[in-house]
């Protein structure tokens, strides 16, 4: 006798290198795509427009609570910009998740421009729609965090401008006195002349003392040599501006003692691993002092005790896109920068690279040599031709690596995820033979292998290893933060009401 009463088989996807996976539930779905997003940016196999559109689609689908708790640990661990405004744009669409905005808004917008981009956002698919209460509460909140020197330095020439969040938000200055109204905004008044409003007022009416940055010297004067010098010798460059201009600095013959004086000196606790070798790559005669600037910073931070195994994913797709439209860095620097942060950081570290071959379907691995530094990344990223730069195949590494390793206090594989195993190897079946096991995703792809045994970590920043440290520690990462616990709270207390 036919029946109905059977249970359901689990669906399998698969990855866009073929293998044989398991969709991930959408709280983690988003936590994968938003992590190591770069908002609009095409990946190797997805375009950016379909990983926004992916993260959209995923956010009513997860508590509004852990939506608003991602886009935090977007903006402040991972430091990402973007990613965290659709987020809080997308929640304030929708009834279950709208409460939260006002709330979360002033904890990820960091930056003055950041509110102007946020509603650049809000407006892309309709231009002057109408602003729900909760984000100008939002906005109005986070316009006090900023001076007059952050509001002027970033008060850009774009669609929408500093001067229309405020007029749009009625921002009200500590003082109490009263924001603009509308017909003030038509009169192009301004606020009246209180010290609580003075800064608004000024604003308002594009009066912002003019700052000295490197980008207001650069525009008007062009790049030359008198300039950075000046900047130099006045410490007005902080550490990304001295970094991302060394290649305009060497065209402007800058004293090559003062450019090597200021990498000495700099703080670039706040400067990726990546960045480093991409100044490295268009300035190579100050290489030394780069490196050594980068391995500063590290040498600083607590070393991971334990035998730490890592396996860095070289497969053709990792060399296949950019990090971001105007980055000439790829996805396989990525991974060799954070292979780099492995090297300084973990106490025992050894190191693996792996490609292979999808015709064959057969993996080849390499252990590589202990080199630090730029000569540990060189050494790992020229390993994709010999290795065959087919697409990574864990099960078989795996394998591979336990005959070489035995054991591992922890295992760390840096890869996109796009397993190009067939069934019989499939990811599920990889040997996770280490105490702890990571995977850490360098892309946005929606299926994967970090599942069963592994820990998945999306991003690129040094946070993955304090992601690491922390979780063998005891510590759960992705704490609610308190503020929303108290907005969930009072919720919670009005439902039951």
């Amino acid at each position: 006798m036919a029946t109905i009463n059977k249970k359901a088989k689990r669906e399998v996807v698969h990855t866009h290198g073929g293998a044989p996976t398991y969709e991930v539930k959408a709280e983690e779905q988003l936590y994968r795509a938003v992590m190591s997003c770069l908002l609009w940016e095409d990946s190797y196999y997805e375009s950016g427009i379909s990983i926004a559109d992916r993260i959209k689609a995923l956010i009513p689908q997860v508590d509004p609570i852990r939506v608003a708790q991602v886009a935090i640990d977007a903006r402040s661990l991972m430091k990402l910009r973007h990613v965290p405004l659709l987020l809080a744009r997308e929640m304030a669409r929708l009834d279950t998740h709208k409460h939260l905005v006002a709330k979360l808004l002033p904890e990820i917008i960091q930056r003055p421009d950041e509110l102007s981009e946020f509603m650049a956002i809000y407006w892309m698919d309709k231009k002057d729609q109408p602003v729900s209460a909760q984000v100008k509460k939002g906005l109005a909140k986070a316009f006090k965090k900023f001076n007059e020197y952050s509001l002027a330095k970033n008060n850009k020439d774009g669609a929408v401008k500093l001067r229309d969040v405020l007029f749009l938000t009625h921002v009200k200055p500590d003082s109490g006195v009263k924001g603009f109204t509308k017909e003030a905004r038509k009169a192009k008044q301004s606020f009246p002349a209180d010290e609580g409003s003075t800064l608004f007022r000024k604003l308002a009416e594009n009066a912002l003392a003019t700052p000295d940055t490197w980008e207001v010297e650069i525009s008007a004067k062009g790049n030359n040599k008198e300039s950075w010098e000046r900047l130099l010798s006045e410490k007005k460059l902080g550490a990304m501006a001295l970094i991302r201009n060394l290649r305009n600095m060497t065209k402007a013959s800058v004293d090559t003692s003062m450019v090597k004086e200021a990498l000495k000196a700099m703080n670039g606790e706040r400067v990726l691993p990546f960045r480093y070798l991409s100044a490295a790559a268009h300035a190579p005669q100050f290489e030394p002092e780069i490196e050594i600037a980068m391995m500063k910073c590290l040498a600083e931070k607590d070393k991971i005790p334990g035998k730490t195994v890592l396996i860095v994913d070289v497969s053709g797709s990792m060399y296949g896109g950019k990090i971001s439209e105007k980055s000439e860095m790829n996805r396989a620097k990525g991974a060799c920068a954070l292979a780099v942060l492995v090297r300084e950081l973990c106490e025992n570290p050894v190191i693996y690279a792996t490609a292979g071959s999808d015709c064959t379907k057969v993996h080849k691995t390499q252990l590589v040599p202990a080199r630090k530094g730029f000569a540990l990344s060189d050494a790992i990223y020229n390993l994709s031709g010999p290795l065959g730069g087919g697409g990574i195949f864990l099960t078989q590494v795996m394998d591979y690596v336990k005959q070489h390793e035995k054991t591992a206090d922890r295992i760390i594989v840096i890869t996109d995820e796009q397993d190009c195993s067939g069934q019989q190897d499939a990811p599920a079946k990889a040997d996770a033979f280490g105490t702890h096991n990571y995977i850490i995703n360098v892309n946005t792809y929606k299926n994967g292998i970090g599942y069963g045994k592994w820990t998945h970590i999306n991003g690129w920043s040094e946070a993955v290893l304090d992601y690491v440290r922390l979780s063998e520690e005891g510590y759960k990462p992705r704490e609610i933060s308190p503020i929303l616990n108290q907005k969930a709270d009072v919720c919670q207390k009005s439902q039951k009401s």
